[in-house]
């Protein structure tokens, strides 16, 4: 497998007043394409500060990463942002679905500034909503969805620009364990069935179980 995700030497700090506070380390990680990654770890040991780093959303203090070829810490804020939109499917552990939009219209978001046509995006949003098998609730409002269908409506946001990788922060801590079971298959499935690579934050053993690797952090450095 081709290594997808490089991270060199990377470390990060974070300034609060006066004082420097070190997060990550001079870490060093490779990720092959369509890995399944799951990044573990206690509270304040960077992993969520690194997710952030290989999606583009943050920027590390030393060192560079590379997703695909392109080094995305050398890229202006425009073209690290039309970067995110185009290569990173997002989900998190609070869906941040716009209440007042349908499942169809949030899906969507993500398209509108693309140059797809009006009957290209609805092919693409329908499309995500059947993967995540959410076909029969395309007109429904999030009020009116459980937990468990919001985040499937927020992976389908996540996938509908078909991305090169997904993010996800968290994805089942907000889930009963029913629906965060589903939501795990449904990771699971998009990794082997549609081969999306996945880099995974999460406290849960269980959910960890899913990915096929999983990396432990320990004060800004891999156990």
């Amino acid at each position: 497998m081709e290594t997808l995700i490089h991270v060199n030497a990377v470390s990060k700090m974070y300034k609060r007043d006066k004082f420097e506070i070190p997060v990550l380390n001079d870490l060093t990680l490779q990720v092959p394409e369509g890995k399944f990654l799951a990044l573990m770890g206690p509270s304040g040991s960077g992993k969520t500060t690194l997710l952030n780093l290989i999606a583009g959303i943050d920027r590390p203090t030393k060192g560079s990463i590379s997703v695909k070829g392109t080094e995305i810490t050398s890229l202006s804020e425009t073209a690290l942002a039309k970067w995110r939109a185009n290569s990173v499917g997002f989900v998190f552990q609070f869906y941040n679905l716009i209440p007042v939009l349908t499942a169809f219209e949030n899906v969507e978001l993500p398209l509108i500034l693309t140059p797809l046509s009006k009957a290209e995006r609805k092919q693409h949003v329908e499309t995500a909503l059947q993967i995540v098998g959410l076909g029969d609730r395309m007109d429904h409002y999030p009020k009116q969805l459980s937990g468990g269908q919001e985040q499937r409506v927020a992976i389908a946001r996540a996938i509908v620009t078909d991305p090169i990788l997904i993010v996800a922060d968290e994805p089942t801590g907000d889930l009963d364990k029913h629906s965060a079971e589903e939501i795990l298959t449904l990771l699971e499935r998009l990794n082997k069935e549609f081969k999306k690579t996945i880099v995974m934050v999460t406290h849960d053993p269980h959910a960890a179980a899913k990915a096929d690797e999983v990396l432990h952090l320990e004060k800004g450095e891999l156990a």
